[in-house]
């Protein structure tokens, strides 16, 4: 591994397309939703023994878990789509193979498997360490040099990883604020996201763990059902909710993402706006390919620059004039964050 990079954002602004355009560079190890898949559990303190690591890079990521289970799979789970050893109808899929080995290869069961017979055996060492060593044990298994580790709504994960990995260089993707709210506002992730945020906002606590049966009791029925193993969906789907609400959420994320940045060496920061990205495909691959340590392959510009999809960008100008300015007001801030 010659390189590690952070794509970080909001997510709903064009980075799984990112994921996907990086995955077709002969150097570009992508990780797709890595962080998002593992999360916490995989960077426990101290020395981790390689059967600890390999045990929270395995099991089932519970959130996502919970949604399956309840029929709520979001659009980015790839190994629902596929047929394999594992089941959406069981919601037993292990962390990393939900979004992240899926991506690389065509069987990642086997992926899985190959992976899992190295990492047990591995000494004890820090999450970190461990992390590097599987970033680099997937270079060598794919013939890449460069990584790049890109989930969405990820901006809260990046002054941690950014202590995990001082060696590591980010780049924060944004996309314009009331499109990139509007989308939010139509995903199942995004729309449960709100809903526990509103949970935690009622019961005035900081972690989900602080939680106690009193907090649950006085929640509104139709927000407590959320924190049980199984859902109904139809109170995420058909729930009416503000656009004004995904607008202040875009906002706050863009403004964490932009303060964080500044505080990074100028070597170690970069920005991606999608819509710079839609209008300016070449230019942008080839900036973003120098940053990240690769050279930018003709061919493989040409290629990302047919996977970007126009369609999206500007969807916020169909809503109605009144929800437009109103969408556009709990944007500002952020939108100044961005300028300043």
């Amino acid at each position: 591994m010659r390189s590690l990079t952070f794509v970080f954002g909001t997510g709903r602004s064009g980075s799984t397309a990112l994921s996907r355009i990086l995955n077709a560079h002969p150097d570009v190890l992508s990780l797709n939703e890595y962080m998002a898949s593992v999360g916490d559990a995989s960077f426990p303190a101290g020395q981790v023994g390689g059967e600890e690591f390999w045990q929270a890079l395995s099991r089932p990521a519970p959130h996502f878990e919970r949604m399956i289970r309840s029929g709520l799979p979001l659009p980015e789970f790839l190994h629902t789509r596929c047929p394999g050893r594992y089941s959406a109808r069981t919601s037993d899929i292990p962390a990393l193979s939900l979004m992240v080995l899926p991506h690389l290869t065509d069987d990642p069961d086997a992926l899985l498997d190959e992976l899992g017979a190295a990492v047990v055996r591995w000494p004890e060492r820090s999450a970190a360490d461990h992390h590097r060593a599987l970033f680099g044990l997937l270079c060598a298994r794919f013939g890449r040099t460069a990584v790049v580790e890109r989930s969405g709504y990820s901006t809260g994960w990046a002054p941690g990883l950014r202590e995990a990995f001082p060696e590591a260089r980010f780049v924060h993707m944004f996309r314009d604020g009331p499109d990139c709210a509007l989308s939010m506002s139509r995903h199942p992730g995004y729309r449960t996201i709100s809903l526990l945020r509103e949970i935690r906002t009622r019961s005035g606590v900081d972690s989900f763990a602080d939680l106690t049966p009193e907090h649950v009791r006085a929640l509104p029925p139709d927000l407590a059902p959320l924190l049980d193993d199984r859902f109904d969906p139809s109170l995420v789907r058909d729930r009416h909710m503000p656009l004004r609400t995904f607008g202040a959420l875009w906002s706050e994320l863009v403004t964490e993402g932009t303060e964080f940045l500044r505080r990074l060496p100028e070597d170690r920061r970069a920005t991606l706006s999608y819509e710079n990205l839609l209008d300016h495909p070449a230019e942008e691959l080839t900036r973003l390919a120098r940053f990240i340590g690769v050279a930018p392959d003709p061919q493989w510009l040409h290629a990302g620059s047919a996977l970007l999809d126009h369609g999206r960008r500007g969807s916020a100008a169909t809503l109605p004039a009144a929800a437009r300015e109103t969408l556009r007001d709990a944007c500002a801030p952020g939108a100044r964050a961005l300028e300043s």
